[in-house]
């Protein structure tokens, strides 16, 4: 689904990490931790294709490929419904009724108000519900338990295992305590490129 083979990013001449090698097939997770500052956010960058790796190789046969980072695009002058309407229709993939997919992601009672009434928690629950509405097959996943309650760390963990076992496949970065761990999950440690 996606490979990489020593890839590695430069900022000022200078190595954000060290290279990094992976094959992430269907239905598998992979788990990037490290340190703060490691640059997590960076190589999820890369692989979104938002930054471009100053070495190595990327290889990615994936049906499509769906981002949810630290900036959550979400227009705050537009309503939750109105927000995932747009994105459903620009993305233009999915049949799902978006009514129905805010319900399953816990804003129905929130879904005429406008973006920028929500809380930091129903704000990722919007953005988190995008992906439900895009049918891609790779998940990037920038921290995506951070700003949520319990109720909402168990959606994300629903939202991926459904997903994966639908055949999709998830890279996830976090640097959090709570990290899933199911069978298929691999583990990509990321150490800083400072001194490498």
């Amino acid at each position: 689904m996606l490979s990489a083979s020593q890839i590695s990013f430069e900022r000022y001449f200078a190595p954000v990490f060290q290279p990094v090698s992976f094959e992430l097939e269907a239905g598998r997770l992979l788990l990037v931790t490290g340190a703060n500052g490691c640059g997590k956010t960076t190589l999820i960058r890369v692989l979104a294709g938002i930054l471009h790796p100053s070495a190595g190789r990327l290889d990615n046969s994936a049906q499509g490929m769906a981002y949810v980072g630290h900036y959550l695009a979400i227009k705050d002058d537009l309503s939750v419904i109105e927000n995932l309407r747009f994105m459903r229709d620009f993305i233009g993939t999915s049949t799902r009724a978006v009514e129905e997919v805010i319900s399953e992601v816990g804003l129905g009672r929130v879904a005429e108000q406008l973006a920028r009434t929500l809380s930091a928690g129903q704000r990722k629950r919007c953005a988190l519900a995008r992906l439900l509405l895009s049918e891609n097959e790779l998940w990037l996943l920038d921290e995506p338990y951070s700003n949520l309650d319990q109720e909402g760390v168990e959606l994300v963990d629903t939202m991926l295992r459904q997903h994966l076992e639908g055949g999709g496949g998830c890279i996830l970065a976090t640097h959090g305590a709570h990290r899933p761990s199911w069978r298929g999950t691999q583990d990509l440690y990321l150490v800083s490129g400072a001194g490498a």
